[in-house]
Parts: structure tokens; sequence; C-alpha cells
């Protein structure tokens, strides 16, 4: 067992674990680390613990100091000198008249590097750029271009929801969201009502899929036979988000009638149960094309 804490460097970022050595660090304490990167300023997220070997990434660094007051102005010094080098590169990107969309710049704590965060749709000759880049900012400079899931997470706004975006407020990591979560949800499979702002399906479909899945290992299909307080009858319909079924059976006078019942009252007689889809299951045609503009959404959204 190793001890170690849980540090992040930007709001809902990754957590990387550091050894805290002989040092009392509490939660929400800013600290000062040894990085990849270089030193970096940091804040405390997860108190001393212990864990496994096996659950580190080799070789785990230490934590150099608890941040002083220096360290901490130091911080709010790049945090502005950051604001500015964004307007300069924002000016170099259009004097080389580049077709890149600038969306951060970060300073490593020790000012040895610059980092800037891009988005553009292909590969982009930036050679000229970084050398302009250079000679302004007389340190290294390093130009990344992300993807549009992290650039929504660093600009942040509001969801579909009217909520924060859940990427920019708590997920640190961004987890597989696949159409398959949106069809066994019973979702629209209109791609403008399961995309998030980055375009993408929203991560939140992630968030009750293993409750879904539960429930459906043991949600009969309809046209199932099932056996029910109320005698046997055929599966008319059936609801993940009320655990029931509406099952049509036949009372002792011939009528046909129609009851709501719980799955945790029922069992199969003859059918299957939903279960989980397989994604041969999933084609193009359960898409609604009339509401797709770009008439690439579906390939795109079949991709994720």
């Amino acid at each position: 067992m190793v001890t170690v804490i849980g540090v992040r460097f930007k709001k809902a970022g990754k957590i990387y674990y550091f050894s805290p050595g002989d040092l009392d660090i509490k939660k929400d304490t800013y600290v000062i680390v040894e990085t990849a990167r270089g030193i970096e300023f940091g804040e405390c997220v997860v108190e001393p613990k212990q864990i496994e070997e096996d659950d580190i990434v080799s070789p785990l660094k230490n934590v150099l100091r608890i941040a002083s007051e220096e360290d901490i102005k130091k911080h709010n010094e790049n945090k502005a000198k950051e604001k500015e080098a964004f307007s300069i590169c924002i000016d170099k990107i259009e004097q080389h008249d580049l077709k890149m969309k600038l969306i951060d710049v970060e300073y490593t704590f020790d000012n040895n590097k610059v980092i800037f965060y891009f988005t553009a749709d292909g590969r982009v000759d930036f050679r000229e750029l970084v050398k302009d880049l250079a000679s302004i900012f007389r340190t290294r400079i390093e130009l990344r271009q992300i993807g549009v899931r992290d650039e929504a997470k660093m600009i942040g706004g509001l969801g579909p929801c009217g909520r924060a975006m859940c990427c920019s407020t708590f997920l640190g990591d961004f987890a597989p969201v696949s159409i398959k979560m949106a069809k066994e949800q019973n979702l629209s499979l209109n791609p403008t009502k399961i995309s998030g702002i980055c375009g993408r399906l929203m991560c939140c479909l992630n968030y009750e899929q293993n409750t879904y899945e539960d429930i459906r290992r043991i949600l009969p299909k309809v046209q199932s036979i099932v056996d029910t307080p109320y005698g046997k009858g055929e599966v008319l319909s059936n609801s993940v988000v009320e655990e029931s079924i509406k099952v049509k059976i036949k009372s002792k006078d011939g009528e046909d009638m129609i009851e709501k019942v719980s799955i945790k009252d029922v069992k199969l007689i003859s059918g299957s149960y939903e279960g989980n889809i397989n994604e041969d299951e999933i084609n193009k045609k359960d898409v609604e094309i009339n509401d797709i503009q770009d008439k690439d959404s579906v390939d795109k959204l079949f991709k994720e």
C-alpha cells in the first residue's frame, strides 16, 4: 500500500496522485508539485489515503511543498499573463491567416513553457506562428490541438438541460458514450436532441445506463406471456422508468382486462426479456433523418 493525495490542476480537471511525503496536507490546500511538464501549482482535492501500488502510474512523484503566499501570488500573476498571451496569439493567428481557433492559454508555474490550446478541422502548419510567439514570450512554446469535447470543457456554458455543463463543473474524465445507450433508454434518436453543446452525444446518457441495463434484464418483452397476481396474460407494453408492464388478461367471464403490474410480481412463462441491445440492432433507419441539417450527422453519430 502507498500513501497518496489527489491533486487537480484545473477546475473539473483530471485528478493525479502524488506522494505527500512527510507533509501534513489537508483537502483544499494548494500545493507545489513536480510533473512531466515541470513545476506545477495545484489543489489537493483528495486527502492522504492508502491505495494499492498497482493503481498508481509509476514513478510516483512527490509534493515539493505546500504553496506559500508568494506561490499563490505567482499563480495569480500567471493567470493574468495568460489573458494577455491569448490576445497576442489571436493577433498572430490572424496575421498568418491560419485556419485555427484558439481556445485557451496556460503558463506552467515556473514559466518554462506556454501552452496554447486550439481546434482546427485538419492539420495546421503553425511553424512560423511558433517562431513569432517564441520571440515574444522568450520561453518554450507548445501548440496543442484538442477535440470538440475538450473545447466545450475549457470554455464552459449551459447544456440543453439549462444547467452548467457537466464536463466543465465536475467531470474529470470523459466516459465513452454510444448511440446504444440512447436506444436502450428509449430516447429519441434525433441527433439534435441527444447531442450536447460540443455536438457529440451527451455525457449524461451514461449516468443511468447501469440502472437501465439491470432493469431490462428482468423486463419482459412485448407479446411475452407472463404470470401475474391477476392471472396469466400477454405483455402489451413495458416501462423501464416505472419498472412495470401492462398485461392483457382474460377474466373468468371471458372479457379482456388490462392491468399494470410491477415487474417484481411477474414471472415469465414464454417469450424473452428486453436485455441489452446489440450494436447490430441499431441502424440508420432508427435515426430521425428529417430533422438532420447536416447530411453527415448520422455517420458522425455512429462513430462516437
